[in-house]
């Protein structure tokens, strides 16, 4: 069932955070993409009944045991490390533009 819904989730919604709460790296992903502005879905796993339920099931899917665990429009793209140095290269912001998370700016 955790696949399941696993699997669900990233389907219905085009950013999705799977973290922890007392995370710092996936404080610092929730905090960056807030700063560039971008709507996103969190799942907190130490708070959901089917939490580690759902992090084996991450983790059969993705090959990602760790959180944060980031999806763009319904790609894996990896934890904090990926996540931050994706924005650092630049691509962070297409990523989400396709996705149509951030808002148009009215320059």
């Amino acid at each position: 069932m955790a696949s399941v819904k696993v699997k669900e989730t990233v389907a219905a919604n085009p950013v999705v955070v799977f973290s922890k709460t007392y995370c710092p790296f996936c404080v610092s992903v929730k905090n960056l993409l807030q700063q560039v502005g971008a709507t996103f879905k969190v799942i907190e796993l130490d708070t959901e009944s089917d939490g580690s339920e759902m992090q084996a099931a991450l983790f059969e899917w993705t090959k990602q045991r760790t959180v944060p665990n980031v999806f763009i429009g319904g790609n894996h793209i990896g934890g904090c490390d990926t996540t931050t140095g994706l924005h650092q290269q630049g691509k962070l912001i297409p990523l989400l533009t396709e996705a149509g998370v951030l808002a148009k700016s009215s320059a």
